[in-house]
């Protein structure tokens, strides 16, 4: 790493959702916190926790019981997307549908794309996925 330092002095923002209108809240959010970040993210890495987030929250209201809760935060490394949802049940890998348009393709560019997710239990009965978007390119697994 050269001279530049890291620094995460942006308030961490929280962001409660139950629509698909609020999908679209969230990713601006997203958009704004990794623009607010010094230095500021590389536009891939900015695109790719975008669309990270929008498809972990959209997951949430689908799958995961309607409502979700989205927080942000940021190390040297990574910026950390943990979306919580009221479904205990993990994701699970499906075979997505090219032909019907019934999805089955966000689970796996979330995993694809992130250098690291994981999934624990709680709040409540539900779960949280936590996913590590590296803060520079090329930190998904090939």
């Amino acid at each position: 790493m050269n001279d530049t330092k890291v620094t995460n002095t942006v308030a961490t923002p929280r962001a409660v959702g139950d629509s698909t209108a609020d999908v679209c809240r969230a990713r601006e959010i997203a958009q704004t916190y990794a623009e607010s970040l010094s230095p500021v993210p590389a536009t891939d890495v900015m695109d790719t926790l975008v669309l990270v987030v929008s498809e972990l929250v959209t997951n949430a209201v689908r799958h995961g019981g309607g409502r979700y809760t989205l927080e942000l935060c940021a190390d040297e490394a990574a910026v950390i997307v943990a979306v919580s949802d009221a479904n205990p049940a993990h994701p699970r890998e499906v075979t997505p549908d090219l032909n019907g348009g019934s999805g089955g393709f966000g689970w796996h560019m979330v995993r694809r794309l992130s250098a690291e997710v994981r999934v624990s239990p709680g709040p409540g009965p539900g779960k949280t996925i936590i996913a590590l978007i590296g803060r520079t390119a090329g930190h998904s697994e090939d």
